[in-house]
């Protein structure tokens, strides 16, 4: 078990929004989380990452409790979550080579900073500043910064943000290349050809999550 997570409870203050929630992700295996705006995909994201304190229950990776400030959770997770703040003095593939100096992989098989931009079509401004990139060449960077990062946990909130058709396809790729690599993924998305391609849990707020298949 890569990711467990039991009797969750999630809110913000009296405003509880996930009660009761469990699920457990298995090596190679990547879940959807679907359900409606405000119903706790991103909170629960935020959970698992250590970004957000639970009410109740209890969440562990690789068998160990949630905890941001340990460095072997921080090695072992990466989270495409909020918006991201840009080096204005680096370049957009300095951006992905300094993911990569600061995480080095342990094997040879793992993405390098060229690959990615070029499978996320960025290779043509690769020496452009990020804030002159669009809101989808943006959000393809970021994405080329979390897969250049070595990890066994894979946390994507709405990664199909600003992409076209192509963007979409080139995500859901990486993520069967990220799980070919044993990582595991939990997903938030309303991408239906990227949740199809995952086991589906449904969250419909505090009174039902429940997986759907």
């Amino acid at each position: 078990m890569v990711i467990s997570i039991d009797r969750l409870t999630l809110g913000y203050g009296d405003h509880i929004v996930v009660a009761g929630f469990g699920l457990d992700v298995h090596p190679r295996e990547a879940v959807a989380l679907r359900g409606p705006n405000g119903a706790g995909k991103s909170t629960l994201l935020r959970c698992v990452a250590g970004l957000h304190a639970p009410g109740a229950g209890t969440v562990t990776v690789a068998g160990s409790p949630v905890d941001e400030r340990d460095a072997g959770f921080r090695r072992a997770v990466v989270a495409m979550l909020d918006d991201v703040a840009w080096y204005p003095s680096l370049t957009v593939g300095e951006h992905v080579e300094l993911v990569r100096l600061l995480n080095p992989p342990d094997v040879d098989t793992w993405w390098d900073p060229a690959e990615l931009l070029d499978l996320l079509a960025l290779d043509t401004v690769a020496d452009d500043s990020p804030v002159r990139l669009s809101s989808g060449q943006r959000q393809r960077l970021t994405l080329a910064m979390a897969f250049a990062r070595p990890s066994r946990v894979l946390l994507l909130d709405e990664p199909e943000r600003h992409l076209d058709a192509a963007g979409r396809q080139t995500v859901r790729g990486l993520v069967r290349a990220y799980l070919d690599r044993d990582g595991a993924a939990l997903i938030a998305t309303h991408d239906r050809d990227l949740a199809e391609a995952c086991r589906i849990v449904e969250i419909t707020g505090p009174e039902r999550p429940r997986p759907s298949r």
